[in-house]
């Protein structure tokens, strides 16, 4: 007999991580789960047979302990979701408290980081389809998120070690999703910190009044998407719930041919390279590059 779902969710007590929690409960997976700070909605959890355990990301010890547990009790996983997300400290990086600023790379990267190291040789093995590690994506990839260094910074990193990950562990799928503006409670945080958030406070502002959020519906959906998705199509990918078509079979063919896409790359690299010509020298003139005629040059060009 198969054996059942059995889904690990770091942060259950998160917006995105209770809607996933709720939504396998409901589907008749095996839970277990992490929060740092308990409520009704998981103490529901609790009763509906979620195993849930404190970790706190921003101490290692609590990490170990909470680990140890779930390697016991969540052995032979096949999902493992980490939820955790802390957007502080809020404004330029030369005027932040660093030990606030070291501590939200902790809890967003280097911790998530433990928790991987902790859990992996407790996954599924073997399995016809093999077990997902998700992770969630911030703002930042594609352009500088102003006054969210730490939490921009460690999410860039996720999105790369996702990709090095699905490299160096070939009998497990690493994916990471970035959901977009949603309605969750992650953006207390900049309503707070008011002028220290620039731009997007008022941003934020809009966001959260209007219509155009992302459902934490379509959330779940991706992220269920991103489950029963094959290796080849996901694997080392950062995925937006937002824009990309998940789902649509024309996306899997573009993904099984594109090693690259969707991942974390450099652009630009078609550009000002030097290449190796026949017929042509590389020389350069008060800093200007300056392409010259030269038959014995094997060459350097842009």
């Amino acid at each position: 007999m198969p054996a059942l779902p059995r889904r690990i969710v770091v942060s259950a007590s998160s917006d995105i991580g209770h809607a996933l929690a709720d939504g396998w409960l409901a589907a008749g997976c095996e839970l277990y789960g992490t929060f740092r700070t308990s409520g009704a909605a998981l103490e529901q959890l609790a009763l509906r047979g979620a195993a849930l355990f404190c970790c706190d990301l921003a101490k290692p010890d609590s990490i170990r302990t909470a680990c140890e547990r779930l390697r016991s009790d969540a052995n032979d996983w096949d999902v493992l979701v980490l939820a955790a997300g802390l957007i502080e400290p809020i404004g330029p990086f030369v005027e932040c408290d660093f030990a606030a600023w070291s501590e939200s790379i902790q809890v967003n990267f280097t911790g998530q980081m433990q928790i991987l190291r902790e859990l992996l040789p407790a996954r599924r093995r073997p399995a016809r389809l093999p077990p997902l590690a998700l992770l969630f994506a911030g703002g930042g990839a594609n352009g500088a998120t102003l006054n969210y260094s730490a939490y921009t910074l460690a999410k860039i990193a996720l999105i790369k070690a996702v990709e090095l990950l699905a490299a160096e562990v070939t009998d497990c799928r690493f994916a990471i999703v970035g959901p977009g503006w949603v309605k969750t409670k992650i953006h207390q945080a900049t309503l707070a910190a008011g002028e220290r958030a620039g731009d997007n406070l008022q941003r934020t502002h809009e966001k959260l009044a209007g219509d155009d959020c992302v459902p934490i519906e379509r959330v779940v959906d991706c992220c269920n998407w991103l489950v029963t998705a094959p290796m080849e199509v996901i694997n080392g990918r950062n995925f937006s719930t937002a824009f990309d078509a998940w789902g649509d079979p024309r996306l899997d063919e573009m993904l099984r041919a594109d090693r690259d896409m969707y991942k974390l790359r450099r652009a630009g690299n078609e550009k000002g390279v030097r290449r190796r010509l026949s017929g042509v020298s590389f020389q350069t003139v008060d800093r200007a590059p300056v392409l010259t005629p030269d038959a014995s040059a094997k060459l350097y060009c842009l």
